[in-house]
């Protein structure tokens, strides 16, 4: 770690320290479980909720390689998990990531790491799942790209309303995918898990 992040580090946990004793008892503050809370806190933001800043989607995607099929590619049942910049509560859930090569084709563990990176960051969902759909599409030449997510919004299950099974969903179309309601019809069905009818509606482009 150099410098400059130690002393991030510091400034982070020192926030924290000044957030809990706003909010929580002096006596609280001095109990066992809560020595080195801040630091610990500021560790996990850094290293685990909020360090997808420091990745580069483009570079992810760099290693995309020359491919001539135009048969759509998929991968479901990806688990996610951002922080939402409203309140700073963590939701996580599953993605689908999926998209039509335009020449080129990814690693499967590509596409999760190019989730992540977005992921990691202040983001909400809406926008997490046109940043991964357009990326494929910026940066990997995709003929059509798509991201759906589905997750549980820890804003809406332990405060506000609290409807505890409440799921939340999100899609997003990019290139010739956007607009296509078959290939619509096809990405959503392979996120529900139906994979058996995506494979009946396959079609070459």
């Amino acid at each position: 770690m150099g410098a400059r992040s130690r002393r991030g580090a510091r400034s982070a946990a020192e926030a924290v320290e000044r957030f809990l004793e706003s909010l929580v008892p002096a006596a609280v503050l001095r109990q066992a479980d809560l020595k080195g809370t801040p630091r610990r806190v500021a560790e996990a933001f850094r290293d685990d909720l909020l360090d997808g800043y420091r990745c580069d989607p483009a570079a992810i995607l760099r290693g995309a390689i020359p491919h001539p099929g135009h048969d759509l590619v998929a991968v479901a049942g990806i688990d996610f998990h951002a922080v939402c910049p409203h309140h700073l509560l963590p939701y996580r859930g599953t993605a689908c990531i999926a998209y039509v090569p335009g020449g080129r084709v990814l690693g499967f563990g590509v596409m999760a790491r190019l989730l992540d990176c977005f992921a990691h960051r202040l983001v909400i969902q809406e926008v997490l799942a046109r940043q991964v759909a357009d990326a494929l599409v910026e940066h990997v030449g995709a003929r059509g790209a798509a991201c759906i997510l589905d997750a549980e919004q820890m804003c809406l299950t332990v405060r506000g309303e609290r409807r505890r099974e409440a799921r939340t969903h999100s899609q997003a179309f990019a290139g010739e995918m956007d607009g296509d309601a078959a290939w619509q019809r096809r990405v959503l069905r392979l996120a529900a898990g139906d994979g058996s009818s995506a494979a009946r509606g396959r079609r070459r482009r």
